[in-house]
């Protein structure tokens, strides 16, 4: 039986940055395995958490190994772009701190049968809520030419997209490209042997682009910053670790907008636009794992954390 190993990106500095407070309600919204909840309880044991994930595997083995927290922390099976409506069933108006830790969890990267790694064989899936009827099984085999090059283009950031799309669309004329071993070794004949990387593996863009592609994850982050933020209390703290660009734009983009007093054109003598400061960011430049964690934790070398503090006058 598949056992999950878990080790949580900054976490240290993600409780440092939350501060919890005794009497507090706190919301990790991407709880995957629980390692950040782990060390917010460390920290303070008073406290009030609700667990949000669209794994239910992820959430089963929560509860099992935070079961000694019941009572204190509250698993849902959502996304965190439906925060809003989960809290209110819950009771909870307004929250003191939000985590949103982005991108895969070790629990869906290390099983084969979940479709996400190209390291070991297995179904083209990658769903992060298996009862979602999009995979990426889906995607690689009925998208067009076009909608294929831009999924790998968008989100990949993907050099070689045209090219891997070719051999795709080729591939296909002989049979359905079924498993993660039979794309990853697509492209890395594909990609030419002078551009393969020491440190990654030529078919990281092209799985990073499908996984974002089958779940949304874009989308869905832009959706999840504005819930988070509506959710916050006045002084509330929300920190967001990303893996990859795409992600830390958005969220450098949407700290900046809150932070903003007018959003006026330079152009114009005095502010028309009424914007008022929403937020104050807490982290000039992301936070980056120390060499020693990267040492002890190779999948947080690409974490950057980012955080903000809501405005202690609501808007």
């Amino acid at each position: 039986m598949y056992e999950p190993c878990h080790v949580p990106a900054l976490a240290g500095e993600v409780v440092h940055l939350v501060d919890p407070k005794a009497g507090g309600i706190y919301v990790d919204g991407t709880i995957g395995l629980g390692g950040h909840t782990q060390a917010l309880f460390a920290l303070e044991p008073n406290i009030t958490v609700v667990g949000i994930d669209l794994d239910r595997e992820a959430l089963s083995y929560t509860e099992k190994r935070l079961a000694s927290l019941a009572g204190r922390l509250h698993l849902v099976h959502a996304s965190y772009t439906d925060l809003y409506k989960h809290l209110q069933i819950l009771g909870i108006d307004k929250v003191d701190g939000l985590l949103l830790d982005l991108g895969v969890s070790s629990l869906q990267l290390d099983n084969p049968k979940r479709g996400f790694s190209f390291r070991a064989n297995g179904p083209l899936d990658m769903r992060m809520d298996t009862s979602q009827p999009l995979t990426a099984f889906n995607i690689v085999n009925n998208l067009t030419e076009k909608e294929l090059v831009d999924i790998l283009f968008r989100y990949g950031e993907e050099n070689f997209a045209r090219k891997i799309v070719r051999a795709i669309i080729a591939t296909r004329k002989s049979g359905a490209i079924e498993t993660t071993t039979q794309l990853a070794e697509l492209v890395c004949q594909t990609i030419p042997k002078r551009f393969h990387l020491r440190h990654r593996h030529p078919a990281t863009r092209t799985f990073q682009a499908l996984r974002i592609a089958v779940n949304d994850e874009l989308q869905n982050l832009r959706n999840g910053l504005q819930a988070a933020f509506q959710c916050l209390a006045p002084d509330g703290v929300i920190a967001v670790i990303s893996f990859h660009s795409l992600e830390d734009r958005i969220v450098k983009r949407f700290f900046r907008y809150k932070a903003l007093d007018c959003i006026c054109p330079p152009t114009l003598p005095e502010c028309i636009c009424d914007k008022q400061v929403e937020g104050r960011i807490l982290t000039r430049k992301p936070i980056l794992p120390t060499k020693e964690e990267t040492e002890s934790n190779p999948r947080a070398r690409a974490a950057k954390l980012r955080a903000m503090r809501k405005s202690s006058v609501s808007t």
